[in-house]
């Protein structure tokens, strides 16, 4: 059963916040929520950008527009998140919004927005959920571009010039900040054993990963049954596969 909206927070950003803190941040930071696949990205992130930094009060924003929006407040209560509706995001006075999604619908303000990838960066066009026709996948509408708000991070220079042969419009507004997931890896490269007992993979065996997003085009749409061909072509006493796949 999918959890239901949240209700207004009155600590740390409801109106009458100041009077209900026992901490009070410098700056306000709100996480626009809007798919699991995002929201896991923003999670993952979270602990790099801020290192714990006090100064900074952090809240989640859910936005339910979206057509994988079930899930998001689980995940976000199971992290124990502090979780606003998206009507009060204005209200909270963010310093920064802060998302994964391009889609988010942006209320109007100053405050900047900056949007991490959550993907593999600029490389596809996909259906519009605005309107009927697609769009490329990774990059806000050209208002938010134009207003001066938004921010689109990038890993390395030469994808910002992959993503403005694509998207002109986003020229100067690509802020560089390194490619978290392959941060992670490097990090966890020491921690192999302990993912492979996680999952379930004995000693000597190897694991198959197949990895897919959504839509008839991806691996899985296009193929529903690889997955069942792999468990029965390889030797169980040998081998476990593995499958990430877009919620």
């Amino acid at each position: 059963m999918a959890m239901s909206a949240s209700q207004p927070l009155r600590v740390p950003v409801g109106a009458d916040a100041g009077r209900w803190s026992t901490f009070h941040g410098e700056k306000t930071l709100v996480v626009a929520a809007r798919t699991v696949t995002s929201t896991v990205r923003v999670l993952e992130c979270l602990p790099a950008l801020l290192h714990g930094d006090a100064r900074v009060t952090v809240v989640f924003a859910h936005d339910p527009t979206s057509a994988f929006s079930d899930g998001v407040l689980e995940l976000l209560h199971d992290a124990g998140c502090r979780i606003i509706p998206w009507t009060q995001v204005r209200q909270a006075e963010p310093d920064l919004i802060l998302t994964a999604s391009e889609n988010v619908d942006v209320p109007g303000g100053h405050c900047p927005v900056l949007v991490l990838p959550h993907g593999i960066g600029f490389q596809k066009r996909v259906p519009d959920s605005r309107g009927p026709r697609d769009r490329l996948s990774g990059v806000v509408p050209d208002s938010l571009l134009d207003s001066g708000r938004a921010w689109l991070a990038i890993s390395h220079p030469s994808q910002e010039e992959q993503l403005l042969s694509s998207h002109p419009k986003a020229a100067g507004r690509t802020l560089l900040v390194g490619d978290p997931c392959y941060d992670e890896l490097l990090v966890s490269a020491g921690r192999a054993e302990a993912y492979r007992q996680a999952l379930g993979v004995p000693a000597g065996h190897r694991l198959v990963v197949l990895s897919s997003t959504w839509g008839r085009t991806s691996l899985i749409g296009q193929d529903p049954d690889l997955a069942a061909r792999i468990l029965a072509a390889l030797p169980y006493d040998e081998f476990r596969v593995a499958a990430i796949v877009h919620p």
